[in-house]
């Protein structure tokens, strides 16, 4: 048996990915022989949330006590250096194959109560190859008795048909950031990019730029989607979308990796809320019982 389980392949016209049923991630994507995610093989466990689904919260949640509709939960630490507890608990987790089509596929998850969260959830997400190149919609549904909280966020790692990112060229349109202290957790200030090194609103060489920051006041289109493109040396082409349910996003340059992942791509992540919302309460989404929601976000190589 494989350590990601069964691999769901999916292809429309010359793209390929391919889903795993543990944590229903997104292990290869592919536009002819180009590859679009830094992916892993079928025998490899997934390094640094590498293209893994962040739920029921994203990013991470510090160490401690919190409470929500009178439950209490208890965050543990799997990272001793910020002594917080990273990406969520569905990565790990086996997820049911609901459809498996030529061109889509979907995976979905019950969450039942644990210390570090009691409440009871279901959670989808399907997969979809199209024209507009690989779709994700994502489904949160309230299976318990009482309001529940949750963020939502992707890890995708996209590739560079280079050795590094050096070269590569970004474009972020996005007004703020969040700051965070030493153990990478907003401390509730909002700045503006402008005169910065992350001002990405204009396309910028991200050549030395070590990033692991979150934007937000998102510039979106009249459709309500915000799209960030990443140009690398060669001229491929990648641009991420997502919809005014995930208001957040996420730039990480993999300074911090193993140093045969470090800069070999850049993760650009869709959240629903920054790190530490369910302590916080930032973007914190509550849904009431039976209650549903969904949110969209959209990858494509166009060059």
């Amino acid at each position: 048996m494989l350590p990601s389980g069964e691999q769901i392949e999916i292809n429309f016209q010359d793209q390929r990915a391919v889903v795993t049923e543990v944590g229903a991630t997104l292990r290869t994507y592919h536009k002819g022989a180009v590859a679009v995610v830094e992916g892993f093989t079928p025998h490899e466990i997934p390094d640094a949330c590498r293209n893994q689904v962040c739920f029921p919260w994203v990013n991470r949640v510090g160490s401690g006590e919190w409470t929500y509709s009178g439950r209490f939960a208890r965050a543990g630490a799997d990272n001793v250096v910020t002594n917080t507890l990273n990406h969520g608990i569905v990565r790990w987790r086996p997820f049911r194959v609901d459809l498996a089509a030529p061109d889509r596929c979907t995976l979905s998850y019950v969450l039942h109560p644990l210390p570090e969260y009691p409440f009871v959830t279901s959670f989808t997400v399907d997969y979809a190859l199209g024209v507009d190149g690989l779709t994700v919609t994502s489904s949160v549904t309230n299976l318990d008795d009482v309001a529940v909280p949750f963020s939502l966020g992707y890890h995708p790692y996209f590739a560079v048909t280079t050795p590094s990112i050096e070269g590569a060229t970004l474009h972020v349109p996005a007004a703020s950031y969040l700051k965070v202290d030493q153990r990478m957790l907003p401390t509730g200030e909002v700045a503006a990019v402008a005169g910065t090194t992350l001002d990405f609103r204009s396309p910028k060489l991200v050549d030395g730029i070590e990033l692991d920051v979150t934007f937000t006041d998102l510039v979106r289109d009249g459709a309500g989607m915000f799209t960030a493109t990443l140009i690398d040396a060669n001229g491929h082409e990648v641009r991420v979308s997502q919809d005014a349910s995930f208001p957040f996003f996420q730039a990480f340059s993999g300074d911090t990796l193993a140093p045969g992942r470090r800069r070999t791509s850049l993760a650009l992540e869709p959240m629903t809320a920054p790190a530490e919302a369910l302590r916080s309460g930032q973007a914190l989404i509550g849904l009431a019982p039976g209650e549903r929601w969904t949110g969209v976000w959209r990858v494509a190589r166009t060059a």
